[in-house]
């Protein structure tokens, strides 16, 4: 493990940490997300997970709006789920990295749409399995948050548009 990518690693997750915090008040607005995204985009699958993991694990066990240690199966699914949105970072890199500037907003709020769509998917379905929900209230369930959920996606897409082309623009010069 090298050193450099280490403390990389650091200020990614003190970073999607602190913007976790930051932005709390404001429902569906997060940018935990991209700053996860952002670093298996620059430190690969490893490390993005690792990030995504330990960022979404400190944010939700002590925010002080509710913490995550009280439902764990529901921790466990934010957990996994920013897990993946670092792998996913990892694997849209060589895309990413390869495409103009005008290319890569469009495509980064696609990549924002889809990682959305399936923490929320992930979180939708985590809690009310684990609660012991029929398939019938899990949809019910599903359906009084999709106006969450759209806030969620539509946030995320507007985000990734504007912050990942703007990283990978300053990060190529």
């Amino acid at each position: 493990m090298d050193l450099n990518n280490l403390v990389k690693a650091a200020i990614f997750t003190a970073t999607a940490i602190a913007l976790g915090f930051i932005f709390m008040l404001i429902p569906n607005v997060e940018f935990i997300s991209v700053t996860v995204f952002l670093s298996g985009l620059t430190l690969g699958s490893g490390f993005g997970a690792m990030i995504g993991g330990t960022s979404m694990f400190i944010y939700s066990a002590f925010n002080p709006l509710g913490s995550g240690l009280i439902f764990l199966p529901l921790l466990f699914g934010q957990v996994i789920a920013m897990s993946l949105i670092g792998i996913f970072g990892a694997l849209t890199s060589k895309v990413l990295l390869n495409v103009s500037f005008k290319l890569s907003i469009p495509i980064a709020g696609t990549i924002g749409f889809i990682s959305a769509i399936c923490y929320d998917g992930l979180m939708t379905i985590s809690y009310p399995i684990s609660a012991g929900y029929n398939w019938e209230e899990t949809i019910t369930y599903a359906i009084s948050g999709l106006i969450f959920t759209a806030m969620h996606v539509v946030s995320n897409t507007l985000i990734f548009s504007i912050v990942v082309p703007g990283y990978l623009h300053r990060i190529s010069q």
